[in-house]
């Protein structure tokens, strides 16, 4: 009992000193020096159950990285009220040969693994190698950046040191699963691996897609597209149905009336761009025709980016899955385009 009591009072010691500690860190981690904020991770790292030796190969030699400061500090801030740039251009840029070409080859190559992979998860090939060929030109450009020193400068600058500081932590976890610091690199916001995951991503949605029992996102093509189906059904894609279809909007159409009234709480300027949801036959009433087959009782926004007579689709809740991995039309449009012309 006397042995309990002892060993309670030691554990209540090491809890009070670790929460003085945490809450000795200031509002911005700049106002420490990075060193000392450094040895708060790592005693946050402890207390989440990383190892010691993952602790000291990913923290040795950290030092802050001007570079990562500067790119993140040049990424947009609020939306202006300023029109959108064409998206024909965005497309002409982005499906081109360059991702066609390789996309349906890696397609063809792995057609058996992507058939597994639909079975299981319910998400197009085609979407899947699309993905990967947007996100890293099918593993050619994965970012050459320290993972350990790029996110440990981004939690001590302070802008956004909730998200980064978890994201450091998640990294810990990841390297404690056995991959080296000189594989754990990728861009300079943290994102890694073919499919360029964040590292707490990786921790709860990483797959094994040839069942050896480690999800390698690095070099492993079934594991890279396995992975990405999986991050696809848990945002809620839905078989079977298309994430959109060309359509013909009759001239003269007034989009205004079918405009949106919602307010989406994140990527409002996204969302604002597309219609109210009607069915398609909903549609076909009113004139707008999908060009392809889509089940008559399909809802579906209209979306119409560079305006009348230009050219319109369709887009099925599976679209705002493909948001779900990038907030941005361009990227979710370019995606379903390339996802396309793979499968064509």
């Amino acid at each position: 009992m006397i042995f309990k009591r002892a060993m309670l009072n030691r554990l209540s010691k090491s809890i009070a000193i670790a929460a003085a500690i945490f809450a000795a860190q200031p509002a911005f981690a700049q106002d420490m020096s990075f060193d000392s904020y450094v040895q708060l991770l790592m005693a946050k790292a402890r207390a989440q159950g990383v190892s010691e030796g993952t602790i000291a190969r990913m923290s040795a030699g950290l030092e802050p990285n001007r570079r990562v400061i500067e790119l993140d500090q040049a990424q947009p801030g609020s939306p202006t009220s300023s029109g959108y740039p064409p998206l024909s251009d965005y497309i002409a840029r982005h499906v081109d040969q360059a991702r066609i070409g390789p996309g349906r080859r890696e397609y063809a190559s792995a057609r058996g693994t992507l058939s597994a992979i639909e079975r299981e998860y319910g998400v197009p090939g085609e979407i899947l190698v699309a993905i990967w060929g947007h996100e890293t030109a099918y593993g050619n450009v994965r970012g050459g950046f320290d993972l350990s020193q790029a996110l440990a400068t981004l939690a001590w600058e302070g802008r956004r040191r909730n998200l980064f500081e978890g994201e450091f932590l998640a990294l810990l976890k990841v390297a404690d699963r056995g991959y080296s610091r000189s594989e754990l690199q990728g861009s300079w916001a943290g994102a890694f691996g073919n499919p360029q995951f964040l590292p707490s991503v990786y921790l709860r949605l990483a797959a094994d897609g040839d069942g050896d029992g480690a999800a390698n996102i690095f070099t492993n093509r079934a594991d890279t597209l396995a992975s990405i189906a999986n991050y696809f059904r848990d945002a809620g894609w839905r078989t079977g149905q298309p994430w959109g279809v060309s359509a013909s909007v009759p001239r003269g159409f007034d989009t205004a009336s079918v405009s949106t009234e919602l307010v989406a709480p994140v990527c409002a300027r996204v969302h604002e761009r597309h219609s109210q949801f009607k069915t398609v036959a909903e549609w076909r009433e009113l004139g707008v025709q999908p060009l392809r087959p889509l089940a008559e009782t399909t809802l579906v926004s209209l979306f119409q980016p560079d305006g009348p007579g230009t050219p319109a689709w369709l887009l099925t809740s599976n679209y705002r899955v493909i948001l779900e991995y990038n907030c941005s039309n361009y990227y979710a449009m370019s995606v379903g385009l390339l996802a396309d012309e793979i499968n064509r």
